[in-house]
């Protein structure tokens, strides 16, 4: 067991010294074509609604060590400006795509700010952004995403798709609101949430691996169950006992010293929720376990080539249990964000479809756990956005802010994915000769 040193192929993650900074060939032709529309789009919004005034971005709050002037900016000729860039970043990418050369990290990156900034410019004519309270929102949003996100890589980096992360997050924050009411712990309570996933999670490893039932058959049938079983007993035990089994403690906000004072980032990064510290440490634990340890060569070996895996020796069904109970724990913490952070109390059906963006994420991130994290803060920013434009007044109708967050979900799947490979063996049920 000692002597295994495969290597794994450069598109299965972080050994490959370029994989996390070289996009694959097959966004090229997809990247000028999503730029170009947004970029029109955009321009459109700006021909049809024309607000005069100026736009304030707030870059400080009130508490910080130093405190950053605002930036006050001319709204439609700054939303312009940031169109005419745009358009400059889609030639760029058009350029390349005929001359066959790779699409740049950068340019989506550029594009993604220069648009953002100037759609902002736009909606918030005559009023305020805090940039503070948009950026450290969005990480409190992406808190359930992110979990989610790497519970679906560690799955599917050892051949188990995971569908069920809706139903680990939703099962997670009701076993977290009971355990924290009864105990008066919200960390008790997130220690319930992450055996409630793993719950979850050995369920599907019971019918996907030792059954070889269809893994994704499974994922959806148990996203129903955990919903229907939720909503039974939130009806029929926690409502009718609220005060003690459905009033937990929330986590509370812990500053870090320091780094909590440092302009912008601080409060951003370092004014959030001891669950968020805690997401720090697992993304950083689950990244350098996946590639630096002999644990994460063989999770990955079991879901690129099983065969090849137990010819030598590793236990392939045994790898993958545990890879996926480890993974429904780290989704089940996740949904103790719902009734330990985002409000005090389970609630039905509470999750809202958080575990199949997190799912989104996973594809976005190709199957990546920081490139997974990334995509999922995306989706909390798109989340967050809707909060803070409405409570400015926006002229952005109020049905399009609802929908923003799964629209920049579909847009980032179908339209800068790219043609992204998941692991060989992902969803292939392996029978042991």
């Amino acid at each position: 067991m000692s002597t295994v040193t495969e290597q794994p192929a450069p598109e299965s993650g972080g050994l490959a010294p370029d994989a996390a900074v070289t996009p694959t060939r097959g966004a090229g032709k997809k990247l000028p074509v999503a730029l170009g529309v947004l970029a029109v789009a955009l321009a459109l919004v700006l021909l049809r609604s024309s607000h005069a005034g100026d736009t304030t971005f707030q870059l400080a709050s009130d508490t910080d060590f130093v405190t950053l002037p605002d930036i006050v900016v001319p709204s439609m000729v700054t939303a312009w400006v940031m169109v005419v860039i745009c358009l400059a970043l889609t030639a760029e990418a058009v350029r390349r795509t005929v001359a066959r050369l790779r699409q740049p990290t950068w340019v989506p990156i550029v594009f993604a700010i220069a648009w953002m900034v100037g759609f902002l410019s736009w909606a918030a004519a005559d009023g305020r952004i805090r940039v503070v309270s948009l950026l450290g929102g969005a990480v409190a949003l992406a808190i359930p995403l992110v979990f989610g996100g790497l519970g679906g890589v560690l799955g599917e980096r050892a051949g188990v798709v995971n569908i069920a992360i809706e139903g680990q997050l939703l099962l997670g924050a009701f076993a977290a609101a009971i355990t924290a009411s009864l105990t008066g712990s919200p960390w008790a309570g997130l220690v319930a949430a992450a055996l409630a996933g793993a719950l979850v999670a050995l369920v599907l490893g019971l019918f996907a691996i030792t059954y070889f039932v269809d893994q994704v058959i499974v994922g959806v049938v148990l996203n129903v169950l955990v919903v229907g079983l939720t909503n039974f007993l939130f009806r029929q035990v926690l409502t009718p006992n609220a005060e003690s089994l459905n009033s937990p403690d929330r986590f509370s906000r812990v500053p870090v010293p320091v780094l909590g004072d440092i302009p912008l980032v601080g409060p951003i990064f370092f004014r959030q929720t001891a669950l968020v510290y805690v997401l720090y440490l697992v993304v950083v634990v689950v990244t350098y376990a996946l590639y630096r340890t002999r644990w994460g060569l063989r999770v990955r070996a079991v879901g690129e080539h099983p065969k090849a895996a137990d010819t030598v020796g590793i236990k392939v069904n045994r790898t993958r249990y545990r890879t996926i109970l480890l993974a429904g724990a780290i989704a089940g913490m996740g949904g103790a964000y719902f009734s330990l952070v985002s409000v005090a109390g389970f609630n039905r059906e509470m999750t809202n479809g958080a575990g199949y963006i997190a799912l989104a994420a996973v594809i976005f991130g190709k199957w990546d756990p920081i490139r997974a994290t990334l995509a999922a803060l995306l989706f909390g920013f798109a989340s967050n956005l809707q909060g803070v434009l409405s409570a400015i007044g926006s002229p952005v109708p109020s049905q399009f802010m609802l929908m923003l967050p799964y629209l920049v979900t579909i847009f980032a799947v179908a339209g800068l994915v790219g043609r992204s490979r998941p692991p060989a063996a992902d969803g292939v049920a392996y029978k042991s000769q």
